[in-house]
C-alpha cells in the first residue's frame, strides 16, 4: 500500500508465505509503478518473509530502505492496520474460508478495485485512494471547494452557525 494515497498497489495470495514471494511481489510491484530513484521506504512487520535473505537482498538491489514493525507491537503500522479493517469490515468479507485459492484471489482483486477505485476515504477528504494516487484529487477538491463557496454565498445563514435570515 501507498501510504500518502492508501492505494494497494501490489498483492498476491499464496497458500504460504516465504521470502521468495514476498520478493517477487515487490520488485513486480515496483517495477509496475515506476518508482526507480525514489526515496523509499518499506514498512512491514517482523515476520519471516520480509526479514529473509531474499527480500533484504532485493531491496538494497533497488535502493529500498527496510523499516520493521518494534518487536512485539501488534499496531506499530496504523496505515496497514487501517487498511486490514476496512477488509474485515467490508460488506462482501466472507463468513468462512475460501474453497480454493482462486477463489480467495478473486476476492482480493474485487476487494482491491472497491478499495481503491469506489472508496471513498476520510482521510483523503472522501476522494479514492486510486483519485489521490493520480493526483486527479486536486482538480476534484478545487471543484468542491468553489461548490462550497457557491453554497455559502447563497446560504450563509447555514454555514456560520448563526441564522442571518429566513432559509429560501
Amino acid at each position: 500500500m501507498d501510504v500518502f494515497s492508501r492505494k494497494i498497489i501490489g498483492w498476491e495470495v499464496y497458500k504460504t508465505e516465504s521470502a521468495d514471494q514476498a520478493s517477487n511481489l515487490f520488485r513486480k510491484t515496483y517495477l509496475r509503478e515506476g518508482i526507480a530513484g525514489e526515496d523509499l521506504a518499506l514498512h512491514s512487520d517482523n515476520g519471516s518473509p520480509m526479514k529473509g535473505a531474499t527480500m533484504l537482498a532485493t531491496l538494497q538491489r533497488l535502493g529500498v530502505m527496510p523499516s520493521f514493525s518494534r518487536p512485539s507491537v501488534s499496531d506499530d503500522n496504523p496505515y496497514s492496520e487501517a487498511l486490514f479493517k476496512t477488509l474485515k469490515y467490508h460488506p462482501g468479507f466472507p463468513d468462512k474460508p475460501f474453497d480454493s485459492l482462486d477463489e480467495a484471489r478473486a476476492w482480493v482483486a474485487g476487494f482491491q478495485h472497491w478499495n481503491n477505485e469506489v472508496h471513498r476515504h476520510s482521510a483523503l477528504k472522501f476522494v479514492t485512494p486510486g483519485q489521490r494516487h493520480r493526483g486527479d484529487d486536486i482538480a476534484i477538491l478545487e471543484q468542491r471547494r468553489l461548490l462550497y463557496e457557491v453554497a455559502k454565498d447563497r446560504l450563509p445563514g447555514r454555514w456560520s452557525g448563526k441564522m442571518a435570515g429566513p432559509v429560501t
